[in-house]
């Protein structure tokens, strides 16, 4: 088979690197790609919101099975695209792909579908939603409707957190069109958890669950990240949760989708937070996170192409796929200053050590070859993974490849698997 890749982010590398590792690939291909990926694919410069060149090289190469990384492509209609021409592709259609492309829609197919979430209302009107806002008490979450870049999801504290949230979105419209409609819903408290399935638009796989770190400082503290590092098995989730989460949240979604004329084919990431009252949905994503797609793909015994197969043609889907025992976590290495401003082009040194321990893997998100080094170009620059017996063994050798690598302003949390472990009765290694 001929493979496409559609993205150049950690996601990308991982999904490139599983799908190299099938021996029914002979040709894989990825747009744009990384340093990373380039050694496992050819990278083509075309960029993943390219629509039209992105169909020209697919038609070009003759590409028997596309595999569709970030989510802009995705609410673009990318996989309408391919479809139209014949092609298989592994991603949901636009309008499948606005669970995650409009906040307003998810929560109102929440409602209509009797699915679990946070209690909310949408407002154009700032003055409206301020007093929402009040009635719940100040402690609230403001999101934009549309795509703001993993931006637009505000967690407030107090009442003026979220009067400004508001004022940023309604009035100064820092998103543009995307804040033009917000939601405003209650702020629930518990432990968060990412919840994947694989859906040919009836039946349901569920994959290995995870949880990510999304803060930028350890302790949870500092302003939100598109993630910090990750790990699975979720010690937090057992057999008992998991049929509740597939009986009342998952199923649900997909009867939903199919009953309204917009059946979802592609991996559903659900976001959960996992409440005194039960799990309840925040959001959906309508592709693998970021960085969960590491450490799930590490630890997949399955060959990823003959399920992505399966759901791009809506059928043989497996019921279950098979899983290594190990744990892996990811360790993410960012720029000085990221989520905020920083600088890149710096040299980045000990990636050989690094990727010589054994079961670690660098995943690469944010790198860029200049004059033949390898030097920082992204906020995340390397998903730094690794495989241990449990969550406790793979915390160390990540940590212990961490230490190999260096570059200028480099910044990492250091308590990354640190839920699992007080879950496990563990100390940090």
């Amino acid at each position: 088979m001929r493979v496409l890749v559609v993205g150049g982010g950690g996601r990308e590398h991982a999904l490139a690197w599983k799908l190299a590792r099938s021996a029914r690939v002979t040709a894989l291909y990825a747009a744009p790609g990384n340093p990373g990926i380039a050694e496992v694919a050819e990278c083509v410069p075309v960029r993943a919101d390219a629509l039209d060149e992105l169909v020209a090289l697919v038609e070009r190469e003759r590409i028997d099975l596309t595999v569709v990384g970030p989510e802009v492509p995705l609410i673009l209609g990318l996989a309408d695209r391919l479809a139209a021409r014949g092609r298989p592709v592994f991603g949901p259609t636009r309008l499948a792909a606005e669970l995650e492309g409009s906040k307003v829609f998810a929560k109102r197919f929440f409602a209509r579908h009797g699915i679990a979430t946070a209690r909310f209302e949408t407002f154009e009107e700032p003055g409206a939603a301020r007093d929402f806002v009040r009635a719940l008490g100040g402690r609230a979450v403001v999101k934009a409707d549309g795509f703001a870049a993993g931006k637009g999801a505000v967690v407030c504290d107090d009442v003026a957190a979220a009067d400004r949230a508001i004022g940023d979105m309604l009035e100064r419209r820092v998103f543009g069109e995307a804040g033009a409609r917000v939601v405003v819903e209650e702020r629930l408290e518990g432990e968060e958890l990412s919840f994947f399935v694989l859906t040919d638009g009836e039946r349901v796989c569920p994959l290995a669950a995870a949880q990510d770190h999304k803060a930028a400082l350890d302790g949870d503290r500092g302003p939100n990240t598109g993630g910090m590092g990750a790990y699975s098995p979720a010690p937090v989730l057992d057999d008992a949760l998991t049929r509740r989460i597939l009986d009342t949240v998952i199923r649900p979604t997909v009867r939903g989708m199919a009953a309204e004329g917009r059946p979802y084919r592609g991996v559903l990431f659900a976001g959960l937070m996992l409440t005194a009252e039960g799990p309840k949905l925040l959001e959906y994503n309508a592709r693998f996170g970021d960085p969960e797609c590491q450490v799930l793909l590490a630890r997949l015994a399955d060959d990823l192409v003959p399920v992505c197969q399966a759901v791009a043609e809506g059928r043989g889907l497996p019921e279950a796929l098979a899983w290594r025992r190990e744990a892996a976590v990811c360790v993410v290495l960012a720029s000085g200053g990221y989520p905020g401003s920083y600088k890149t082009g710096y040299p980045i040194a000990g990636l050989e050590a690094a990727a010589a321990r054994p079961g670690v893997t660098l995943f690469h998100a944010g790198t860029a070859r200049e004059d033949g080094r390898l030097v920082t170009g992204g906020g995340r620059v390397l998903g730094v993974t690794a495989l241990g017996a449990g969550v406790p063994e793979a915390i160390a050798a990540a940590y212990a490849a961490v230490a190999d690598v260096a570059f200028e302003g480099m910044h990492y949390r250091r308590d990354i698997g640190g839920r699992a472990l007080a879950r496990l009765g563990r100390d940090a290694p």
